[in-house]
């Protein structure tokens, strides 16, 4: 992810709601205004903020679609997110919600696996699981000793799911929670299983907030068009 703080990057997850009475405007202004998010969201690029496109279409109240960046700094993150509101689309959507952290170094993993080296880089897979998380104050008073020794159960079993990476981003200060935790894998049977095996690990009692889950399917813009009927 990072190996000092010169390459600090700032990620960003956005969840889009639109405004029910647009799917009521005619299709060509449908695909008016969905061609010109999509155009916004390659001007973003252009800007130097990384951005990935996944659908929530009937996953998730009043959630339809989730936004992936990341950027050098939250500047640009702010000019691509005015865009993306400002545009045919976005002006038609509400921000349900929006999480910020930055990178930084692993404080438990040495050496990160490939599975821990976040998302940045990489093929993408078909699914985004994303949400923040925050541990509580005992928690963070343990012992350094103590809180490595749990956390390599945590990665251990992490370790025996190869087809599912993770991203952790560190929010403290700049957001409420944390951390903001996503992880990408192309199977979701796989990922439940992790998920569920990790509720039996002793880091599990530091958990304070890990909601809400938002799970995204990735999407090119004709594959969204055809679903919003644009």
């Amino acid at each position: 992810m990072t190996t000092s703080a010169g390459d600090v990057v700032f990620i960003q997850a956005i969840a889009l709601g639109i405004d029910p009475e647009w799917r009521r405007r005619p299709q060509a202004s449908r695909a008016e205004d969905l061609a010109s998010f999509v155009t916004a969201e390659t001007a973003a690029v252009e800007d130097e903020v990384h951005s990935e496109l996944y659908s929530s279409i009937g996953l998730e109240p009043g959630v339809d679609l989730i936004l992936w960046r990341w950027a050098s700094t939250v500047d640009v993150l702010e000019r691509a997110g005015a865009r993306t509101l400002r545009s045919g689309l976005g002006s038609w959507s509400r921000i349900r919600d929006v999480f910020l952290a930055r990178t930084a170094p692993s404080q438990y993993a040495a050496k990160p696996s490939s599975q821990e080296r976040g998302l940045l880089t990489g093929e993408r897979s078909r699914y985004l699981i994303v949400y923040p998380f925050t541990k509580s104050t005992d928690w963070h008073l343990t012992s350094r000793e103590e809180r490595q020794k749990v956390m390599n159960e945590h990665m251990k079993l992490g370790h025996q799911y190869p087809t599912v990476r993770q991203a952790l981003g560190y929010s403290f200060g700049l957001d409420d929670q944390d951390f903001l935790v996503a992880y990408e894998t192309d199977d979701l049977v796989a990922f439940g299983d992790l998920v569920r095996d990790l509720r039996g690990t002793e880091s599990r009692r530091a958990t304070v907030r890990d909601t809400p889950i938002l799970l995204g399917i990735r999407r090119t813009p004709a594959e969204l068009a055809d679903l919003l009927g644009a």
